[in-house]
């Protein structure tokens, strides 16, 4: 299998419904929320592409362009963007869909670095 279809195959979709209890004072999605789900669907596409052990090692500039509401469907989706030696990115977009109407907007993006580890939890290569 190439590069190309390792990455087209290991492109991760989650959808999540914002209810209440994931909400602020705002009704309006927790930004800590939103980023642990986004380094949830990092690991999800990283571990897919490589079919490695791999630990987060940094999140790149989260943009909060859009704030989510309560009541509205969130997709996050996970790319693989860069490919090291022992390293990878993952770009995580949430787009927000409202429950009843058409419309779909992308409301945050960010970048997750992770290192692949083998069993004494050194970096090892992802490929």
């Amino acid at each position: 299998m190439t590069i190309e279809e390792r990455i087209e195959n290991s492109v991760t979709r989650v959808f999540k419904t914002v209810f209440p209890n994931t909400t602020n004072h705002y009704d309006t999605l927790f930004g800590g929320t939103a980023m642990a789900l986004m380094d949830e669907v990092a690991f999800m596409a990283a571990t897919r592409f490589c079919r490695k052990k791999l630990v987060t090692v940094s999140s790149d500039k989260i943009n909060f362009t859009v704030p989510i509401p309560a009541g509205t469907i969130i997709e996050l989706v996970g790319r693989i963007i860069y490919i090291g030696r022992t390293s990878l990115k993952v770009m995580v977009e949430i787009y927000v869909e409202q429950l009843y109407a058409e419309e779909r907007y992308r409301a945050i993006h960010g970048e997750f670095t992770f290192v692949a580890i083998d069993e004494n939890k050194k970096p090892t290569p992802v490929l």
